[in-house]
């Protein structure tokens, strides 16, 4: 089986009880792995990730003992950069086996030709955001940031974050229409010159399967912290979510 998730923003200031959000996504990876070929994690895995220069081990050492598990049973495991977790230059790779990608890609997924990304930035047209995201991209931006201590760093990229899960878990990010859904209209527009058997994105924790009139299909995969939602393509390259509560 292959399965694809995202925005699990695992250790949010906004979750009653972080750690238990934690042990439980240990859980699904573990369980996923056994019967998964390949893992697909679609960005904002972290609510906040920065590998700092001068911090040397992971705030997170059961995840990246639990994803290292999955690759050393030989379980490839893709990790595609989210707007929360941009921040890795090769320790997280390193340390888990996983492979990282920093923008979107198309694949060929279970003998599917996949468009895969976590989704931030295509099709918007919030200038604001986008100005902020080529901000959070710059390199220059990025390597200076590495020499902020680790202890004002996670606190200034949690309390940002926290703003953020507050608003979401208040629902205030409803599906708005084929017609006027930015991730949607990306995929349309692509089917214009590209053809995709799935489009398949993070970033806006709503849960949505939808087929195009070319035959494509587009799949938002939820979160896995309020709708606790993945994805499983099955022998067959059919993809499907599915509801882990």
């Amino acid at each position: 089986m292959i399965y694809f998730l995202s925005d699990i923003h695992l250790g949010s200031l906004a979750f009653p009880d972080a750690s238990a959000h934690e042990r439980r996504f240990i859980r699904l990876l573990e369980k996923l792995g056994r019967d998964a070929t390949e893992i697909y994690l679609l960005g904002d895995v972290f609510d906040y990730y920065y590998e700092y220069f001068f911090r040397f081990k992971s705030p997170f050492p059961k995840v990246f003992a639990t994803l290292k598990a999955l690759t050393d049973k030989g379980i490839k495991v893709h990790f595609f950069v989210g707007n929360h977790d941009i921040w890795t230059f090769g320790k997280l790779a390193r340390e888990t086996g996983v492979v990282v990608h920093h923008k979107e890609e198309t694949l060929m997924v279970g003998g599917k030709r996949c468009f895969l990304a976590h989704g931030d930035g295509l099709g918007s047209t919030d200038k604001k955001f986008l100005a902020l995201r080529r901000f959070f991209h710059n390199p220059a931006a990025q390597f200076l940031f590495r020499f902020v201590p680790p202890c004002l760093g996670d606190k200034l990229g949690y309390t940002w974050a926290k703003h953020s899960r507050l608003k979401e878990m208040d629902g205030s990010m409803p599906y708005k229409g084929e017609n006027r859904e930015e991730l949607v209209l990306f995929a349309k527009e692509m089917e214009k010159n590209d053809h995709h058997d799935f489009y398949i994105f993070g970033h806006r924790h709503i849960d949505l399967e939808l087929q195009l009139k070319t035959g494509a299909e587009v799949i938002i995969l939820g979160d896995y912290f309020k709708l606790f939602t993945y994805a499983q393509m099955n022998e067959t390259g059919q993809v499907g979510l599915i509801y882990d509560i």
